[in-house]
């Protein structure tokens, strides 16, 4: 699954839901109790057989029959599902799956179809655990097989989760309705009854009724439609490999098709609504191209024999992996040429490259439970890279690493991290384990270890992994022995594994002269929270070296440090480079302080190379001016990708108070000399992530101060920016970033342009394309008054491209007016103009307008309960709301004001991670307002004499 693209804050800002009613089976029914209490049933005196959160181990399921038919009129469905259960003990109890399907019937019958009772079977419901307890007056014996055999029903879901409904609406006006299901993690049982954890694996073969004027999609083809009566049709679908419920997928619509054939004869589809079927052939073409890298890098045959690819108008997350029918947002699928930016073809492609990458890492091999559900997304993330640098090298994904990177050190540096595998067992904590240590520092963590291990020794041993463990569930741990395997080659292809734990010795690498334990060394990344702090220090021809957990919410000088400090350390598969050669050498750092021998001669040198590891790297005893002198007289010694980290560790330190704010500042000020984008972008990021804090505290004189410099210290680079399409994907990129923040910044010849050319699109009637890559800046500065604003409106209520509606969204929350930003965050709420699944960004973009700030916020309050029944309390969204809205308040009174809401919401804020963030954020901003506002005041009075 990918996440929605958010508006990301820099530098400082780097479930249960609402209780079901009680369901009552025509049968049979239980009230809500706690587990083991005596529940009077009838004349019987049945109580809930289960109290455990997770299913009984004693019932397997190996093949689901499913029929559904949905009513796109009524908003409802009905259904059944035969299930063929291997049971392992005798048992008279069934125990499976159901959140808010209204029971109308329960059997069983044994292999030969034989009923085990001649009543329809009573059914329980535990409804706080999302159970149902099925009770046999016949023993299920152990070793036999049986069918459980249920009818059921429910209402559309009005949300995200389960099977929902969507619409859309046609350029005549009419609104078309739709179904979709998306049910990771754990919402398959919203749609029918099913032992809905990953390791349950089965096969599924589903039935999908439907009237003629719509299409079903399943996870396999239709091989047969049967008419039933009054011309319904019955669409069957072959039945499925084996897998687990959260990758179960269907889809009635109307949409309208694509296809093509992969090289090895698999049917790629793209699907969307019939007026956006112009906007599929680049995702077409994406996939084909990726299925085929997949295919080759993984050495083995995708398994099925189509993937269709559909855009939802409603959905919360970026893209879902369902097998076979991968589902998407409109913006992370559709790509209009006209409308769709450099950075929207860059996002289509990734998000595409991460869900076809999940077709073998997490649907052919699927983690064993949620704690290890990086194994599925740390895994995808990553080979977006991999995948998009191999198939579309001119995009330039491999700059944009880097910054997957960064967001996870912003994250991991505070206290409230969590270590990358991490208990879950409630939906609420299954849910949060969706985030950014999972995906983003998850992917880092393999780029450092495919680095360390070589590519080739590091695709072997994923090939390996995926081989053995093909339709089964996998650790940690089984993930590490298939890296440390070192089969021979004709071990590998005659499918044999050699590895066992008495051969962990001879199969262990020899890297630096000692034998790797890789489980102790990845254990240290994967089993403990944080981030390591190396630090340097030049001693004679020594390096000395020190690790510490580096921490951006407590400074060495508190007397918390040490208790912070206790317990952690990291095995560091350490890279440096000095000016005496080009080769980058290697050492492993598996204790407190080390040192490694460099020479005398040597006069810098550079640790962590190319930011491959995943460390922040402190430089002492004056190694900053030696790399700040370094950067001044001869940059190019350093890659751009060292440049770019030198300038991010520089203000990572700053926070964390190990290095004064005028040192961070004067580092970057060789960025005059930069001819790459990737470092100029970053040292701007950081000024302008000062900048949009400083000017929420009303500092009229540092916020002047601050913005003038930008403007004087970039002037070369604004002005030769172009207002147009033109250049390679990273020119582009930073004319979409650097002419952005100019206008923000009220630079007169940026004004001048933009109103000039929104002038003109208006004029145009809307027929005028503004080039994709400064149409958001157009659009920001236009809707300043309120003939534009209206117009974007109009044109956003009208638009049928997902990319132009994102673009023109975010200048509608650029405009000071506060009736305007209360408007929009009310036609959010609403969500028929503005979609709710666009709520949360809308939330976070008004939260970044000064006028916006406090506006957010007291939205959000206001409406708490509102966005956790439309968004579920432990999804990325509300974690997203909280973080983001809070992400830049810098004051005691706001921390105060923070941390009373929190303690009004305590039930529910008390099962939040988020919370504990948002707080750490606050509070690392206020130590730094206090610490470095007159240090940054007196620089750039120096800098604008």
């Amino acid at each position: 699954m990918v996440l929605v693209r958010i508006l990301v804050l820099s530098l400082f800002h780097m479930s249960l839901t609402g209780s079901q009613p009680t369901q009552r089976s025509q049968q049979a029914s239980s009230p809500p109790h706690p587990a083991g209490e005596q529940s009077s049933l009838g004349t019987t005196n049945l109580s809930f057989p289960w109290s455990r959160l997770r299913l009984p181990r004693y019932i397997i399921p190996l093949h689901y029959h499913l029929l559904l038919h949905p009513n796109l009129t009524s908003l409802s469905f009905t259904g059944s599902v035969q299930i063929q259960i291997d049971v392992q003990n005798n048992t008279n109890w069934v125990v499976l799956h159901s959140k808010g399907l209204q029971i109308s019937k329960a059997t069983i019958v044994d292999q030969n179809l034989a009923h085990l009772s001649g009543q329809v079977l009573p059914v329980l419901h535990n409804p706080s655990h999302e159970q149902i307890g099925i009770f046999s007056p016949r023993v299920l014996s152990s070793g036999q097989k049986y069918f459980l055999y249920i009818e059921f029903g429910a209402e559309l879901a009005d949300g995200f989760y389960g099977f929902y409904r969507s619409n859309y609406r046609t350029s005549t006006g009419e609104t078309r309705t739709l179904a979709s299901t998306h049910f990771e993690p754990t919402s398959a049982r919203m749609a029918f009854p099913c032992f809905d954890e990953p390791s349950f694996k089965a096969n599924f073969s589903i039935r999908i009724r439907r009237s003629p004027e719509y299409i079903s999609l399943s996870n396999m083809p239709v091989i047969k439609t049967v008419e039933i009566n009054d011309g319904l049709l019955e669409d069957q679908f072959d039945a499925s490999v084996k897998m687990s419920t959260y990758l179960v997928a269907f889809v009635i619509c109307d949409f309208k098709s694509i296809s093509a054939t992969t090289s090895s004869g698999v049917q790629v589809s793209i699907y969307a609504a019939p007026e956006k079927w112009l906007q599929t052939s680049y995702a077409l073409e994406v996939a084909v191209k990726m299925l085929d890298f997949y295919e080759d890098y993984f050495n083995i045959r995708y398994p099925l024999p189509k993937q269709d690819l559909i855009a939802i108008p409603d959905f919360q997350s970026g893209a879902m992996e369902n097998w076979g029918l991968t589902t998407y947002r409109e913006t992370s699928l559709l790509f209009d040429p006209l409308t769709s930016s450099i950075s929207d073809k860059l996002w289509v492609t990734m998000v595409i490259g991460h869900e076809l990458a999940h077709q073998w890492f997490g649907n052919l091999v699927t983690m064993e439970w949620w704690n290890d559900i990086w194994l599925n997304e740390g895994f995808a993330r990553y080979m977006e890279y991999i995948s998009v640098e191999a198939t579309y090298p001119d995009l330039k994904v491999e700059e944009y690493l880097l910054h997957t990177c960064f967001s996870a050190v912003g994250h991991d540096s505070l206290n409230s991290s969590r270590p990358i595998s991490s208990p879950a067992e409630n939906p609420t904590q299954i849910k949060q384990m969706f985030d950014t240590v999972s995906y983003d520092k998850g992917a880092c963590v393999l780029h450092m270890l495919r680095h360390f291990l070589t590519d080739d020794v590091f695709q072997r041993g994923i090939v390996r992994y995926l081989r053995k463990y093909s339709y089964r569930n996998a650790h940690n741990q089984d993930l590490w022995d298939s890296l440390a395997n070192t089969c021979s080659e004709e071990d590998f292809i005659s499918g044999k594994h050699c590895y066992s734990r008495s051969q962990a010795s001879k199969n262990a690498y020899l890297f630096a002269g000692e034998h790797l334990d890789l489980t102790a060394m990845m254990n240290t990344w994967t089993l403990q929270k944080g981030i390591p702090l190396v630090t340097v220090t030049r001693k004679g021809p020594r390096l000395l070296l020190r690790q510490d957990r580096f921490l951006r919410t407590v400074l060495p000088s508190d007397t918390l440090w040490s208790t912070l400090q206790q317990g952690f350390l990291w095995h560091i598969p350490l890279t440096y480079k000095t000016d005496a050669s080009n080769t980058i050498h290697r050492h492993l750092m598996t204790t407190h302080t080390d040192s490694i021998h460099i020479g005398e001669e040597v006069s810098w040198v550079k640790v962590n190379t190319d930011m491959t590891g995943y460390y922040v790297v402190h430089y002492e005893d004056g190694g900053w001016d030696e790399m700040a002198k370094l950067l001044r007289e001869n940059h190019t010694a350093l890659s751009y990708k060292d440049r770019t980290h030198l300038i991010h560790n520089a203000f990572q330190l700053v926070t964390a108070g190990h290095l004064p704010l005028n040192q961070g500042l004067d580092l970057i000020g060789y960025l005059q000399l930069e001819t790459h984008n990737v470092p100029l972008l970053k040292g701007l990021g950081y000024l302008e992530a000062f900048y949009r804090m400083i000017e929420k505290r009303n500092e009229f004189d540092v916020t002047s101060s601050l913005g003038m410099y930008i403007l004087r210290f970039f002037r070369a680079v604004i002005d030769e920016q172009t207002w147009s399409d033109r250049g390679s994907v990273s020119e582009r990129r930073l004319r979409s970033e650097v002419l952005s923040l100019a206008c923000y910044l009220d630079d007169p010849p940026c004004l001048e342009k933009a109103h000039q050319s929104f002038k003109d699109w208006l004029q145009s009637n809307g027929t005028l394309n503004l080039p994709t890559d400064v149409a958001e800046t157009v659009f920001a500065v236009g809707a300043q008054d309120d003939h534009g604003w209206a117009s974007l409106l109009h044109t956003y209520n009208i638009s049928l491209s997902a990319a132009e509606k994102s673009k023109i969204l975010f200048a509608l929350t650029r405009s000071r007016d506060t009736n305007k930003l209360h408007r929009l965050l009310e036609l959010g709420l609403e969500g028929k103009v503005i979609r709710s699944q666009d709520l949360s960004t809308l939330i976070l973009m008004v939260a970044r307008n000064p006028q916006g700030h406090h506006l957010a916020w007291n939205f959000v309050k206001k409406n708490w309960d509102t966005l956790v029944q439309k968004f579920q309390l432990g999804s990325f969204c509300i974690r997203n709301i909280i973080i983001g809205t809070t992400g830049q308040f810098s004051s005691p009174e706001e921390l105060t004001e923070v941390q009373l809401f929190f303690e009004s919401i305590k039930e529910q804020a008390s099962q939040l991670r988020a919370t504990q963030v948002a707080l750490d954020n606050v509070q690392k901003n206020v130590r730094w307002f206090e610490r470095n506002l007159e240090n940054l005041r007196s620089w750039l009075n120096k800098q604008m004499k």
